[in-house]
């Protein structure tokens, strides 16, 4: 299955919730793959370490290569670098993706990653795909290679008006360019049980009739331990509830893929 994970809205959890999500993956012994296509690269540190050599290959030279007339291009894979845990791959990012971006807009390049994908799908069970926090050349990308949509939201008014134009963007996708894309889900990320607003506006989403995934992402300091000592939550802290969270929505992920 191939997710991407797309908020156009900033600091919802978009690369903690794929990086993790991938790290069960592979902890279950899936083939998995993490693509960084935000030139912030949060998730490509978070799998790699913050120390990253100069000469890391990564996506800016994987889409690169599309602007230049060669009689054979790199694979995708040549551009993918393993990570200290078996089964866990990354296709880096780097801060070249925005020097990059309106060229290959106006190259038109936005079915490269579908077609990546094809041949990367043949050699991964899962793949996650992290995206900028706006819609444009990448994340359009990301959302017309996947097969499954996983939105971050985390319990705030702004999030909640921002959903329905994300999912109006989604669907606009899915007609014009990726009839097999669907909202795999809505993640409920920083999830406070006691509060009556996160409580409330949950369970409006609901009554909406939107996806909204099981369990939800509790909020915890632990996960910026996380981030701080790269290292995902279920090697970090495999008891821990937050872990055990995020291992029961990757099956319960899992098991909706099979019934489609």
């Amino acid at each position: 299955m191939h997710y991407v994970v797309f908020n156009q809205k900033g600091g919802v959890g978009k690369s903690t919730i794929a990086c993790n999500l991938a790290a069960i993956s592979a902890a279950q012994g899936l083939r998995t793959l993490v693509i960084d296509l935000d030139s912030q690269g949060n998730a490509t540190r978070y799998l790699l370490g913050h120390e990253l050599p100069d000469d890391l290959p990564n996506a800016a030279q994987f889409f690169e290569q599309s602007l230049k007339f060669t009689i054979r291009d790199k694979g995708a894979q040549d551009f993918v670098v393993s990570s200290q845990w078996d089964n866990l791959d990354v296709l880096p990012s780097s801060p070249e993706l925005d020097e990059l971006h309106g060229k290959l807009e106006s190259r038109h390049k936005i079915y490269k990653l579908r077609d990546a994908l094809e041949h990367l799908g043949q050699e991964y069970d899962q793949i996650f795909i992290d995206t900028p926090p706006a819609l444009n050349f990448y994340s359009r990308c990301a959302l017309i290679a996947a097969q499954g949509c996983l939105i971050p939201f985390d319990c705030d008014d702004f999030s909640r008006r921002a959903l329905y134009t994300l999912l109006e963007n989604v669907q606009e996708i899915q007609a014009d360019h990726n009839e097999g894309l669907h909202v795999a889900g809505i993640i409920v990320n920083q999830f406070q049980p006691r509060a009556n607003l996160p409580q409330r506006m949950v369970q409006e989403l609901i009554e909406e009739g939107l996806p909204v995934l099981q369990p939800y992402l509790s909020a915890s300091v632990k996960v910026r331990e996380s981030h701080e000592q790269a290292t995902p939550m279920v090697h970090l802290d495999p008891r821990h509830k937050l872990t055990q969270e995020y291992v029961a929505l990757h099956d319960a992920l899992r098991a909706k893929a099979k019934k489609r």
